[in-house]
C-alpha cells in the first residue's frame, strides 16, 4: 500500500461487525469515503479507531483493519478444503468481459492490468506473439499498449486445467490463479515462465461463449431458425464502444512489487512510463 500501516487485514464490508463510523474522518470525493483521513471506523464498545472503510467510485468496497488495534483468532470450525483445479475449470466460472450496459467488466480491466505486469516482468519488456482466437481478440490491444512490437517475439499460449499445454510449448503460459490460495496453475514437471490470470477471466478465454448463430460446419441447431428464416432475436453478445483498456493503477501497483523490477532493463521501462 502507498499509505497506512503494514500488515493491515482487508475484509468485505459485510463481514465487519460492532463498528461505527467516525464522521469527522470520512473525507472523500463526491461519491463516498476514500480513507484519506485515516481510520474512520471505531469499536462500538471502546471507541478506539480500528479500521478504514473505503466506499468511493472506482474503488473496491473494503474495510482495512489496523494491525495494532485487532487480534487475529482462528475460527472454531476447520477451514473448508479449497476447490481443486478441475472444479475451477468448469464453464460456469467464466466471467464475461462485457457488462449488460456495454461497458467492460471492472474485474476484467483489473485482472488484465495485473496479468500484464507479470507479462512485462517475465518477458523483460520484449515483444510477444499472442495465440489466435479469444486471447488476441480480447487482449491484443491491451498488450500493444504495454509491450513493444518487433522481431524475435516471445510466444504466449493459454494453458490450464482441462485444456493442458499447447504443443510446441510457448515461451510463456497464461494460466489461472487459484481464487483461494492465490497460486498459479502449473503443468506437471514444468518450471518455465507462467503469467497468472484471474480464474474467472481465464475460464472465459479457455471456454468462450458462443458468439454466432451460424455453425462452423454441419446443420443449424434447433431454435435458431424460425419458419426457415434466421431469427432476429438471437441473443448476440454485447459490443463495447471502445477497446479493452487495462486498469493502469493495477498494472503499476503490481509491477513495482515484483522482484524483476530491480533489474536495470525493467527499471528503465518503469521510469520511461512515469509522467
Amino acid at each position: 500500500m502507498s499509505f497506512g500501516a503494514r500488515n493491515r487485514i482487508v475484509i468485505a464490508p459485510g463481514d465487519s461487525r460492532s463498528m461505527t463510523l467516525l464522521l469527522e474522518q470520512c473525507d472523500g470525493n463526491c461519491w463516498g469515503v476514500d480513507g484519506r483521513a485515516g481510520p474512520n471506523l471505531a469499536c462500538e464498545g471502546c471507541g478506539r479507531a480500528v479500521a478504514t472503510r473505503i466506499d468511493d467510485c472506482g474503488r473496491w468496497q473494503t474495510v482495512w483493519l489496523e494491525p495494532d488495534a485487532v487480534l487475529r483468532r482462528p475460527s472454531v470450525l476447520p477451514p473448508a478444503p479449497p476447490p481443486d483445479w478441475d472444479d475451477l475449470a468448469r464453464a460456469e466460472h467464466r466471467v464475461p468481459p462485457v457488462d449488460p450496459d456495454g461497458s467492460w467488466n471492472r474485474r476484467w480491466e483489473t485482472a488484465v492490468g495485473v496479468a500484464l505486469a507479470h507479462l512485462v516482468a517475465v518477458t523483460e519488456d520484449r515483444p510477444v506473439a499472442l495465440p489466435s482466437g479469444p486471447v488476441t481478440d480480447l487482449l491484443g490491444h491491451a498488450v500493444g499498449r504495454y509491450l513493444p512490437t518487433g522481431p524475435d517475439a516471445r510466444t504466449v499460449g493459454l494453458a490450464g486445467p482441462g485444456i493442458g499445454t499447447p504443443r510446441p510449448r510457448p515461451d510463456v503460459l497464461l494460466v489461472p490463479r487459484h481464487p483461494v490460495t492465490g497460486t498459479p496453475w502449473r503443468p506437471p514437471a514444468d518450471d518455465a515462465e507462467v503469467v497468472p490470470l484471474d480464474n474467472g477471466v481465464w475460464a472465459f478465454l479457455a471456454h468462450p461463449d458462443e458468439t454466432s448463430p451460424l455453425p462452423a460446419s454441419g446443420l443449424l441447431p434447433d431454435g435458431v431458425l424460425r419458419d426457415g428464416v434466421l431469427r432476429d432475436d438471437y441473443p448476440l453478445p454485447p459490443r463495447p464502444w471502445r477497446l479493452l483498456t487495462p486498469d493502469d493503477y493495477a498494472f503499476e501497483y503490481t509491477l513495482v512489487r515484483l522482484p524483476a523490477i530491480r533489474t536495470p532493463r525493467l527499471r528503465r521501462y518503469h521510469e520511461g512510463r512515469r509522467p
